[in-house]
């Protein structure tokens, strides 16, 4: 029997189907602080002599003297960088050259008991022990599991997910070639993945507390060919910073665990500090730095090799000191991003 449909009933609504609002994606907001410090020249000029070198420092006081003012800062943060201004090696066959420095292999410790990640490689004093030493160098690193960058090196590292590379040139020219080979490297790390792109530049005049134009000009091209973050060293003393397309430029980090000089006149450093944000694994605009005064060492009549964070007015004359080279440079804008301010 066929069955029919009654008529439908002309005051009944037809209901619409009611959908849910898809919920929003949660946002994944991820923070990462870098720390860096300058020079670490973590052993001698054979020609110093013993007393009072980094070496007498060593026997006397073993390897966890060193870090004691810095691991707190170090190992709390998620990568810490700092410039090898010395050979790690055993090689005795030297450089024709004023100054030639050497570490006991050993004393690659000091950097794993410092919270220091990697390294720089590029300056002028990495061949101090010819080839010899540069290789024994690169195989004494690894094997303490500490990274490294400089040349034809590069560093990649994975925190939090947030993919992160580094770079290092000897940077004394701001010449076309070394322009190609910075933009050419920036691009091989964004390639791979890289999310933040770290550059550590071996440059500038020794002693003088304010930076060169080439220096200035090599660190802005480096920004606009995609850097996140330009450090530099090798004056021997602090020079300014820069903020420059949202981008931090820190001119020079001075000495830092500076085996090179038993009591250099000038004993002020700092640590440069930066937390960078993510929102869904992209780099977001808010800038957030932390600039902490040091000293080379724990005492002020000599140099011990124990760099120490500096406290009340020291802390401020050296932060001033920053500033005032800063105001030299482009003005010190930056200081309102510090977390101390």
């Amino acid at each position: 029997m066929e069955i029919k449909e009654g008529p439908q009933d002309e005051n009944v609504e037809n209901i619409p189907e009611i959908k849910e609002e898809p919920k929003p994606e949660p946002v994944k907001e991820t923070s990462i602080t870098i720390s860096a410090a300058g020079d670490f020249t973590i052993g001698t000029d054979e020609a110093f002599g013993y007393s009072g070198s980094f070496v007498n420092e060593v026997d006397k006081n073993g390897f966890p003297y060193f870090v004691e003012g810095i691991k707190d800062i170090f190992q709390a943060d998620d990568l810490t960088t700092v410039n090898l201004e010395t050979t790690l090696t055993t090689a005795t066959q030297k450089a024709q050259k004023k100054f030639r420095f050497k570490g006991d292999p050993s004393y690659a410790q000091i950097l794993q008991l410092g919270g220091i990640e990697a390294v720089n490689l590029a300056n002028n004093h990495i061949r101090d022990y010819l080839d010899k030493g540069y290789t024994d160098t690169i195989n004494t690193l690894k094997n303490h599991n500490i990274g490294y960058f400089g040349y034809d090196h590069q560093y990649m590292t994975t925190v939090k997910d947030i993919k992160i590379g580094a770079l290092g040139y000897e940077g004394w020219n701001d010449t076309s070639e070394i322009r190609d080979q910075v933009k050419k490297d920036i691009q091989s790390l964004r390639d791979q993945g890289a999310q933040l792109i770290l550059i550590h530049y071996h440059w500038g005049v020794e002693r003088q507390y304010v930076p060169t134009e080439s220096q200035k000009s090599l660190a802005q091209f480096s920004i606009d060919a995609g850097a996140d973050l330009i450090l530099g060293h090798h004056p021997h003393v602090v020079q300014g910073i820069e903020e420059y397309n949202g981008k931090f430029i820190v001119y020079s980090l001075g000495n830092f665990m500076f085996g090179g000089n038993r009591n250099p006149s000038d004993k002020d450093t700092y640590v440069f500090q930066q937390t960078f944000h993510f929102k869904n694994d992209a780099l977001t605009d808010e800038k957030q730095i932390n600039v902490i005064p040091f000293s080379i060492s724990s005492v002020s009549s000599r140099n011990n090799y124990q760099p120490v964070p500096l406290t009340g007015t020291e802390a401020d004359r050296v932060m001033q000191k920053i500033i005032s080279s800063s105001d030299q440079i482009n003005g010190s804008n930056w200081i309102v991003y510090d977390q101390k301010e």
